[in-house]
């Protein structure tokens, strides 16, 4: 996630991307504006990051000496280049973003075929209907609804495409079914009869063979 908590870095090399800092605007243009965030070299907003609104003149949103909030965007310490924005980042980076990862996101679009889900990466991800639930779902809006927090698991990236694919029932214990309890407690019942036999045959041979547990056992074997 993006760092919330203003820095301090003393140098450029203290720098990291999506780490906040305090600046002042030295100086605006037409393409951005110049920021001194204290490290002894300048930093450079571009006007598309100046705000999540079109912005037609940096002037109307900067001017020198405003105090801002910037957040590195990336930093070159042998160039002497940094790149600011006054966009708050994006939690991760696609190259960040990997199978088996468990996230927490927020359902922002429904369709038939499933949900769209903001991880707080470059797009949102798609939890196709068919991993919603381990059980048949009718429709996306009987499991969830516009808005609804939801724990996901990442099944496949797709950097080409752009595509995320989430799963919600992966994250779940399946059902155990009918069948598979009573399956279970047939094994159970033959387990025990087994274990009287085997104790009935040990008794027999140490007593030689008694006729009264050859009865038994014959009564057991039929």
């Amino acid at each position: 996630m993006a760092n919330e908590t203003l820095q301090t870095p003393e140098t450029i090399e203290d720098l990291e991307p999506k780490m906040k800092v305090a600046g002042k605007v030295l100086k605006t243009s037409l393409a951005g504006a110049i920021v001194d965030v204290g490290v002894g070299v300048p930093g450079v907003i571009h006007i598309s990051k100046i705000s999540k609104e079109s912005v037609s003149r940096v002037a109307d949103v900067l001017t020198e000496g405003q105090e801002v909030e910037v957040w590195i965007q990336r930093a070159d310490p042998e160039k002497k280049k940094i790149e600011l924005t006054m966009l708050e980042p994006l939690g991760m980076d696609w190259r960040e973003v990997k199978p088996d990862m468990e996230l927490v996101g927020k359902v922002t679009r429904i369709e038939k075929y499933g949900v769209f889900v903001d991880i707080q990466a470059e797009r949102p991800g798609l939890v196709h209907i068919s991993e919603m639930a381990h059980g048949y779902v009718r429709t996306p809006t009987d499991i969830v609804q516009k808005g609804d927090e939801v724990h996901v698991k990442v099944l496949k990236v797709n950097r080409r495409k752009k595509q995320i694919k989430l799963s919600m029932k992966a994250l779940e214990e399946p059902p155990v079914s009918e069948y598979a309890i009573e399956e279970d407690e047939n094994e159970k019942r033959e387990v025990t009869p087994t274990a009287f036999e085997a104790a009935i045959r040990k008794a027999m041979d140490a007593k030689g063979g008694d006729s009264e547990l050859a009865d038994l056992l014959s009564e057991l074997e039929h």
